[in-house]
């Protein structure tokens, strides 16, 4: 009787015991999973979607997401101290170096992409700008808006801080890695730069799509005076059309495993990248 009851036992004991693991594997041992998220302040909308969609769906993980700009970020995934970075550029050469050196391998993931768009205040008359006239705004080489086609006011030309990423992205696709002007102003988030477009009738700034509302006026961009003017949107960012385009990544150590796996998984289904549509970013093509 005692052994009968024994061997049934034991097949019960072991799916507890199963779960119990599984349970430890994906809680740390603690009942709960942590998860950090640092870098792109661009990223952030996108990331805290998804973070929030996640928590619903496993409320013993919690994430938080921080985006004081993908330069921290990468330093943060460097030293340790980030689960995931997110960034809106790529990883540096250099980082890669100090990565490795640290033991940390970076891997990179493609998680949506993005159309920089280029804003100005709804009574500036100035409709669209060539790449050429754009670089040298923020060179310091056109200071009054009358030199391309607006009224007499001199031009004030707001930008990222050094740690965006954003601000390394702009300044090696359109100014060419030439240098930002003595009074470009720097910003330290986008929604920053933004509220200033909407309050400064002579203010300019690159923002990324899912920042952009009906409160600023998006310019049209041509690759050159010749060229058709582009405006950012998903299906030129898509087509490649929209001059100013770029790729926004997820960076972890090595592949990432467990639950930063499974929240990376849910960022690139189809239920993530839905998501990424409604922000105005522009989801990964599978």
């Amino acid at each position: 009787m005692r052994g009968s009851i024994k061997r049934r036992l034991i097949p019960i004991v072991a799916a507890i015991c199963v779960v119990i693991v599984l349970v430890f594997l994906f809680t740390g041992g603690n009942g709960a999973v942590s998860i950090k998220i640092i870098g792109s302040n661009t990223v952030t909308p996108l990331s805290s979607v998804w973070a929030e969609e996640f928590m619903s769906k496993y409320p013993g993980v919690s994430i938080a997401v921080s985006g004081p700009g993908s330069g921290v970020g990468f330093a943060a995934l460097i030293d340790g101290t980030t689960d995931i970075c997110q960034a809106s550029r790529k990883i540096k050469q250099s980082e890669i170096d100090q990565a490795l050196a640290n033991n940390v391998t970076p891997h990179e993931i493609h998680i949506a992409s993005d159309g920089l768009a280029i804003v100005i205040n709804h009574s500036n008359n100035v409709s669209e700008l060539t790449m050429a006239q754009l670089a040298a705004i923020y060179t310091g080489n056109i200071t009054n808006w009358q030199e391309v086609g607006g009224a007499d006011a001199t031009i004030v030309a707001l930008a990222r801080d050094t740690q965006s990423g954003t601000h390394v992205f702009f300044k090696e696709h359109v100014m060419k890695n030439a240098e930002y002007g003595p009074d470009v102003q720097f910003l330290a988030s986008t929604s920053a730069g933004i509220t200033e477009v909407i309050a400064n009738a002579n203010a300019i700034f690159y923002a990324g799509l899912g920042y952009i509302t009906d409160q600023v006026k998006v310019v049209g961009i041509k690759k050159s005076p010749a060229d058709q003017t582009i405006y950012p949107s998903e299906a030129t960012v898509l087509d490649n059309t929209y001059p100013i385009s770029r790729p926004l990544f997820f960076y972890t150590n090595s592949e990432p495993t467990g639950m930063i796996k499974a929240f990376i998984d849910y960022c690139l289904s189809p239920e993530g990248q839905e998501k990424v549509s409604q922000l105005g970013f522009v989801p990964v093509i599978k």
